[in-house]
């Protein structure tokens, strides 16, 4: 199921200049195709600034996410790879950014637990962090779901 949502999601960049810049690149795909709205954005963001950097799960690897209510219009996932990490709040270094986008709770909560089942692995997420293109990264993602 993770691997159908970041077909055309993701993107693989050298570095950003801030981690709210790294939240809005990661969610560019999901703009360009209306699932969510500028809100959202707006709202992961001010997640992070109200709440810290509860979004890093595990160490170089957030997932910027809002309430479902503030501009999703269609269940989503995009993916973001950073070179060099980009530096969120209580000094927490981020290279890989996956932001949901759920239209309801239930969904939202079962592709948190999706994806921090894949996260658990450390050999899954060095193969995260090492892949260099979107091909890379869904054969890696469907390795785990099969």
């Amino acid at each position: 199921m993770l691997s159908e949502f970041l077909k055309g999601n993701s993107n693989f960049i050298d570095k950003v200049s801030s981690w709210e810049e790294s939240i809005v690149i990661a969610s560019q795909p999901l703009i360009e195709k209306a699932y969510i709205e500028l809100e959202y954005i707006q709202a992961m963001i001010e997640n992070v600034r109200v709440n810290g950097s509860y979004i890093v799960i595990v160490p170089e690897i957030a997932m910027p996410h809002a309430t479902t209510d503030k501009g999703v219009n269609k269940t989503s996932m995009s993916f973001l790879k950073l070179n060099e990490p980009v530096i969120f709040p209580g000094n927490h270094e981020v290279k890989l950014l996956f932001v949901l986008a759920t239209e309801d709770n239930t969904t939202h909560l079962e592709l948190l637990s999706d994806l921090s089942s894949i996260l658990i692995e450390e050999e899954i997420k060095e193969m995260l962090k090492s892949a260099k293109n979107e091909e890379e990264l869904v054969r890696v993602i469907k390795m785990v779901e099969e």
